[in-house]
């Protein structure tokens, strides 16, 4: 199966949309809860970072009988140091962001922990590709 979603910089209002819509189809699914919370907490983080940084975005999730990958592509300003963004607490939130109770430096860490497998790639000036993959069953070696 494959959807995506649009995502619109600056629209907090619909941060979160496609997240709730993947929460869904991963309990029809009947997705081990454990898992769905995880998903839904790295994408909600990734889909607000996008809205928080970006000019615009898009989600496209790919569902098999073993994984989701979830895959989500901005234009914006990019990441200059992805290292220093996954510090917990680092931000480059505006302060209108911040004031709004967003961009306290957790989006990355928080994606990291919860995604069975990460990855973030950037290019200053055009924007971020982060995908998170997740594994419907854990493999024996992994966590």
């Amino acid at each position: 199966m494959h959807f995506e979603y649009q995502i619109e910089g600056g629209n907090f209002t619909r941060a979160g949309f496609a997240s709730s819509e993947i929460k869904k189809k991963l309990k029809q699914l009947n997705v081990d809860l454990g898992i769905v919370k995880r998903t839904v907490v790295a994408t909600y983080e990734a889909e607000v970072n996008v809205v928080a940084h970006a000019y615009s975005g898009t989600i496209y999730v790919d569902f098999d009988e073993e994984k989701v990958v979830i895959k989500l592509v901005d234009e914006g300003p990019g990441i200059p140091d992805i290292e220093k963004a996954m510090t917990e607490g680092f931000s480059t939130a505006s302060s209108t962001v911040r004031e709004m109770g967003f961009g306290a430096g957790m989006g990355l860490p928080n994606m990291k922990k919860n995604a069975d497998d990460l990855q973030v790639s950037s290019e200053v000036g055009k924007g971020t590709t982060v995908q998170i993959t997740m594994f419907f069953q854990k493999p024996d070696n992994d966590k």
